[in-house]
């Protein structure tokens, strides 16, 4: 391949270059790039130039760099984790929510915290209310992948259950003392993508450029009254959601709106 053509930013033109020849198949995915110095050779340009132009496709997502080993493309496998989101209960009255082989990897953190703008809505509260705050970091004992739980419990969903006491129950033993106070549950998600925070980046061990999947889980009681608030966040790189849809009859809708 001949020289980059000036002018521009060099080590633009030079992403611009590795990026066709990622996209082309030239390097596949998982695939070794050449080494500085090949590259250098190959686009007739400075050492500094060719670090630029890696960092650059780094920061992107389209490379990843690998201490003492240099850089790969970066591979476009499909998510080695399927995430269930559901809940279900059997005759017993217990519940479950299909991530029971998830295993603690510490213990939870307990900690009191208050609604923010983005917490008070979900939760039917204004901004300042007091909540207790749960930290789970979980791990599936399969694939290595880790993930953040964190639930949000309102003083007034706690009181008079035990929850005032153990607001650290997995989320299936609350939903249980929920249903034994007089609550009839039922369940709102959404779920997005974005950038991790730099914290979670390093807690949940992810590459450069990998962003994470975050759900947001809002359990209602009675008269569809907002209970307590679960987020979930994990790999975007690594997992995936999978949620089963099921049809409603208007009456129901109606009975919900």
């Amino acid at each position: 391949m001949g020289e980059i053509q000036r002018p521009g930013a060099l080590y633009q033109q030079v992403a611009a270059a590795i990026r066709d020849a990622i996209t082309t198949g030239e390097f596949p995915p998982g695939a070794p790039l050449p080494s500085e110095t090949q590259l250098i050779a190959r686009y007739g340009v400075s050492r500094p130039t060719v670090r630029n132009a890696i960092a650059a496709l780094r920061t992107e997502g389209l490379i990843e760099v690998i201490h003492g080993k240099g850089s790969f493309v970066r591979s476009t496998a499909n998510p080695v984790l399927t995430l269930e989101r559901t809940v279900t209960r059997d005759q017993a009255g217990n519940f479950t929510t299909g991530h029971e082989a998830w295993k603690p990897a510490e213990e939870p953190t307990v900690h009191r915290t208050t609604t923010t703008a983005t917490t008070g809505p979900l939760l039917g509260l204004d901004e300042g209310e007091a909540l207790f705050g749960v930290d789970r970091l979980l791990t599936d004992p399969t694939t290595g992948t880790r993930a953040l739980h964190r639930t949000l419990i309102p003083f007034t969903t706690a009181e008079g259950t035990d929850l005032a006491e153990n607001p650290d129950a997995a989320p299936e033993r609350i939903y249980a003392l929920l249903t034994e106070a007089g609550h009839h549950l039922s369940w709102t998600e959404t779920t997005r993508a974005r950038m991790p925070l730099p914290d979670e980046r390093t807690t949940l061990q992810l590459a450069d450029a990998v962003p994470v999947i975050h759900a947001t889980r809002t359990t209602h009681g009675t008269d569809d009254r907002p209970l307590i608030l679960e987020e979930l966040t994990t790999s975007g790189d690594h997992a995936q959601l999978t949620y089963r849809i099921t049809a409603t009859s208007s009456e129901q809708a109606q009975a919900t709106a």
